[in-house]
């Protein structure tokens, strides 16, 4: 039976100390793997602390893939041995490498206002944007730094908002960074190029499949060799290691579009992959990370790297506006070096004047409260659309999951329909949504499921959005 003194949690809830607690016991060996873990009426009894403690702190180290569960049996401890390896089972697949159709939208972050709802726009609601807030620190800083804004801002960004941006990644992520770390970048966009200089053109890089296509398509124009690697199934690195990539892009914390986190022994195995070359490196995509539903944001890969091999890269864009266009990278250092040596020369691409008023924003606090604001407007949305699809004719032939983090959900329906006729008949009566087989490449695509971006949808109109979709299967 563990046992842990429940006094020491401090300032803590007591479910998130017991996370660490056990966390830390499964990191350091002292719990095996495969060890079955307490019951949580029984381990609530020894502690002295309810159940739901124990089933917070379960569902956590759950989420971050240090547990597993089997059906009437219980938790067990799961093998996070960086040197592990396993076999993959030969698997009778068939893949096929093929174009966008045309009938398939491309990813947009604006909501289209034709459409009585945009599920497939994975814009911030700009109705809750804090424009007095950021109108009244725009005055400020015009005030205060008048000269400074007519100075040319470094390459890599102010060190105001560089200073900023250490300390909320120190508070939020718990990731431990210097500012000389830093670069600053008007969107990930142009961050992507710039890694391509720093890493090499001669580098092969892989992207997950499915993914976001606007990753490939930039890496692709930079000249660079772009391999997808399949990320269903519990192997990843294993079809990373065949795909001969040398780079690779990926969002551990929480995938785009199937919503997936990546299990905390897949997260070693990687990091032992990138250890093997020392011209491997991972880009590590942390794009919604500040809008976990449930229990606390999951660790990022940066947290545990301790060769020097993740690049980690954020944006503003999901939690202010993407009219923003500001988005950061941290190096690792001997990477930050090269940087400066070899890039230097490169002018920021933000303005001096946002780049002030973001750090004021940050520095001053109420960053933290909009994040705060954000994450409980976008959970009464999706609760709302859950809601409704839960109440609604609906719910007999479609199946919600992945719904505790980020800004969207799959929605599997059972239809013979396929996803682009039915796509192209929702959008004829108002909704738009957009297919998870629309972001494959080659792996073979998930038929009828589909990504439910609901950030920027108005919940007034969840309701009758949700009633559409259910009249197309007359049920």
């Amino acid at each position: 039976m563990f046992t842990y003194d429940m006094s020491k949690a401090g300032s803590n809830s007591l479910y998130h100390y017991l996370y660490q607690c056990i966390k830390k016991d499964i990191v350091s060996g002292k719990i095996l793997a495969d060890e079955q873990i307490p019951s949580k009426r029984s381990l609530a009894q020894n502690l002295g602390v309810s159940v739901v403690t124990i089933e917070n702190a379960y569902a956590q180290l759950l989420a971050e893939g240090f547990i597993y569960s089997l059906p009437k049996k219980g938790f067990f401890v799961v093998d996070i041995n960086a040197k592990a390896t396993s076999q993959v089972q030969t698997r009778q697949k068939s893949y096929r490498s093929r174009r966008l159709r045309a009938d398939f939208h491309e990813e947009s972050e604006h909501t289209n206002p034709k459409y009585i709802a945009d599920f497939a726009s994975n814009g911030a609601d700009i109705e809750a944007f804090p424009f007095s807030t950021w109108a009244k620190i725009t005055r400020e800083v015009l005030c205060e730094r008048q000269k400074d804004l007519l100075q040319v801002s470094p390459g890599v960004g102010t060190l105001e908002l560089r200073r900023a941006i250490v300390r909320m990644l120190r508070e939020f992520r718990n990731i431990q960074v210097t500012p000389e770390q830093i670069v600053i970048g008007a969107g990930t966009d142009y961050l992507y190029g710039l890694l391509v200089q720093l890493l090499g053109f001669d580098k092969c890089y892989a992207v997950e499949d499915p993914g976001w296509s606007k990753i490939s398509k930039i890496y692709s124009q930079y000249g660079v060799k772009v391999n997808h690697v399949p990320v269903e199934g519990d192997n990843f690195v294993d079809a990373l290691k065949k795909s001969n990539a040398d780079i690779v892009h990926i969002s551990p914390a929480h995938h785009f579009p199937t919503g997936k986190v990546m299990p905390v022994g897949e997260r070693y195995r990687l990091l032992s992959w990138a250890a093997e070359s020392p011209k491997r490196y991972i880009v590590e995509d942390d794009y919604d990370s500040e809008f976990r539903m449930t229990g606390k944001p999951i660790p990022a890969l940066q947290n545990i790297d301790v060769t020097e091999k993740v690049v980690y890269l954020n944006t503003f864009s999901k939690t202010m506006t993407s009219a923003i266009r500001l988005s950061y990278m941290v190096l690792p250092p001997h990477l930050a070096e090269k940087f400066h040596n070899e890039l230097s020369f490169y002018s920021c691409t933000v303005s001096t004047l946002d780049q002030y008023v973001m750090a004021k924003f940050i520095d001053l606090g109420y960053y933290e409260t909009h994040i705060n604001r954000m994450r409980n407007l976008y959970r009464s949305k999706r609760d709302a659309l859950l809601t409704a699809i839960d109440k609604s004719k609906l719910s007999k032939v479609a199946h919600v999951y992945e719904e505790d983090a980020g800004l969207h959900f799959i929605l599997e329906m059972n239809t013979n329909c396929s996803d682009a006729e039915f796509g192209k008949r929702l959008r004829q009566k108002g909704v738009n949504v957009k297919a998870l087989s629309e972001y494959y490449f080659e792996a073979t695509p998930s038929e009828h499921k589909f990504v439910i971006n609901y950030s920027s949808v108005e919940r007034n109109k969840m309701k009758k959005a949700v009633q559409i979709i259910a009249d197309l299967f007359q049920v």
